[in-house]
């Protein structure tokens, strides 16, 4: 029997991308949707039907029409820039995700696994921190956590079996270091690679709970046929968190460099401190497994690479 076709908005994005080329390699047939506005085309995997749309169009419905599961990660994912446009937030994260899955209803498709965020966490005071917990503050939060009640009423209303996940910091290969304001990680190895200091936000000790793009791609691949993760939530992340400079200084040990760094001013709206209670996520099978300087090494090799083929010409 042949494998269902996967549909994933954001394809050309940073998981998204990852998401579709482990699909193909499982054998899956892929639908990928995304409007290039943030994602790079040239990530998309070889395999995928891509098609360049806006998750806001109505022209996505005869796309996910052949689809039997959906993925839907396209986003406005910057904290910082959704803060300076609750507006657009509104619209792209909201009335773009409404549209996706009003697409899926139209099209009969049962299953949608749609991203969530653990920024719905942002005001907690509880940690490891459960799916139970919901203090969203930042607009971007806030866009997130309006998807969650919508997918929770297409559950009750129409029989859908919605799927949230609430990704803590993934990182991994691809990791999109064109924004505004780059991932820490890769933001770290592109200045120590060029010999410049690193800056840090604010003192460094704030501790985030990193999860590696594999270790989410694990359990993409369960929610396709589990028949116990409908109508659920689930945290991803290791379980673990690490400070700001725990992770630099693991980069510093991979390089050989011992370059200090840049303390700068703090985000606006950032946490203390964030760690995922993965406990459900765990009684559905799944277990990360790949260690943070394992994980920190694959992305070193990335950096490395993308500096060889040109795309990395300055520091950020």
């Amino acid at each position: 029997m042949s494998k269902k076709t996967i549909l994933v908005t954001g394809a050309a994005g940073f998981i998204g991308s990852n998401l579709a080329d482990r699909l193909i390699k499982e054998g899956y047939a892929v639908i990928g949707i995304d409007d290039l506005s943030a994602g790079v085309p040239e990530q998309v995997p070889k395999g995928v039907e891509f098609r360049k749309a806006d998750i806001r169009s109505k022209d996505i419905f005869p796309i996910v029409k052949k689809a039997d599961v959906v993925f839907h990660l396209a986003a406005k994912n910057s904290v910082v820039m959704c803060q300076r446009d609750p507006y657009d937030t509104a619209d792209v994260n909201v009335m773009g995700t409404l549209n996706v899955f009003e697409a899926c209803r139209a099209a009969g498709i049962k299953r949608v696994i749609y991203a969530e965020t653990s920024a719905i966490y942002e005001g907690t005071k509880t940690l490891p921190t459960p799916e139970t917990d919901f203090t969203p503050q930042t607009f971007y939060a806030i866009s997130k956590a309006s998807d969650h009640l919508f997918a929770k009423a297409y559950g009750s209303e129409f029989g859908m079996e919605m799927v949230g996940l609430r990704y803590l910091n993934v990182y991994g290969p691809r990791q999109d270091y064109r924004r505004a304001i780059p991932p820490v990680m890769t933001r770290f190895i592109i200045r120590l690679l060029m010999g410049e200091r690193p800056p840090v936000y604010g003192d460094g000790s704030e501790r985030r709970d990193y999860i590696h793009v594999d270790d989410v791609n694990d359990f993409h691949v369960l929610c396709i046929g589990s028949d116990k993760v409908a109508g659920r939530v689930f945290n991803l992340g290791c379980g673990k968190n690490y400070a700001i400079l725990e992770v630099l200084a693991m980069i510093q040990k991979i390089l050989g460099t011992n370059i200090k760094p840049e303390f700068v001013p703090n985000l606006p709206g950032a946490a203390p401190a964030n760690l995922a209670d993965i406990t459900a996520a765990r009684s559905v099978g799944w277990e990360p497994r790949v260690g943070l300087e394992e994980g920190l090494r694959g992305v070193v090799d990335y950096v490395k690479a993308e500096i060889t083929k040109g795309n990395i010409t300055h520091s950020i």
